[in-house]
């Protein structure tokens, strides 16, 4: 198994092979907060010359979890959301009160299930994530079934994001990972 340095890079590099030229997407490492810029949109991420030409979906410093997340996002948003700066999504910081955090877990059900989904195909551990740790407070339970849930339903036949199969297929066969699609891997027992 390569260190995750080099599972990184190898993603970033599948995702641009799969997605700049129809997509004109480039997934980007090095940002203190994740973010996606659309193309022409200039905002708090490091630009780099003629960057603004294309969409820009960031990822936290070098962080192959991140970049998994961040993925995850992106291959759910639709046309519309991804012409708009963080997909036109709010996000409360850390340190959310119960009721944001509730907010926080209804919307991230979809693109935490599908990161696992990504995890799974290139080999990385996956835990669902609350994002509040000023809160000390970790997901709920019935987010974490909820996460589960939509992960066994994609698995199931329902309907999974185009882009994400794409990429899941992608990493499961760079990655030499047999049946990322089956139910056995998306139960309790199997979050790190």
């Amino acid at each position: 198994m390569l260190n995750e340095n080099l599972r990184l890079a190898t993603i970033t590099e599948l995702f641009e092979r799969l997605f700049f030229t129809g997509f004109n997407t480039l997934l980007l490492g090095g940002a203190e907060e994740p973010v996606y810029i659309p193309a022409g949109l200039k905002g708090g991420q490091p630009d780099s010359a003629g960057a603004e030409k294309f969409h820009r979906l960031y990822f936290r410093h070098d962080y192959l979890s991140s970049a998994l997340h961040e993925s995850a996002h992106w291959c759910i948003a639709g046309a519309q959301r991804r012409e708009q700066l963080d997909f036109g999504y709010w996000y409360s910081p850390d340190g959310r009160s119960a009721g944001q955090q509730q907010l926080f877990e209804e919307a991230e059900v979809k693109p935490q299930a599908l990161e696992w989904m990504f995890s799974v195909a290139c080999g990385q551990r996956f835990l669902v994530s609350a994002d509040n740790l000023v809160s000390d407070q970790g997901a709920s339970a019935e987010f974490t079934q909820a996460v589960i849930k939509q992960a066994q339903s994609w698995c199931g036949g329902s309907q999974l994001p185009p882009r994400g199969r794409i990429l899941i297929q992608a990493l499961a066969d760079q990655f030499d990972c047999a049946e990322p699609l089956s139910q056995d891997h998306y139960h309790p027992g199997a979050l790190g």
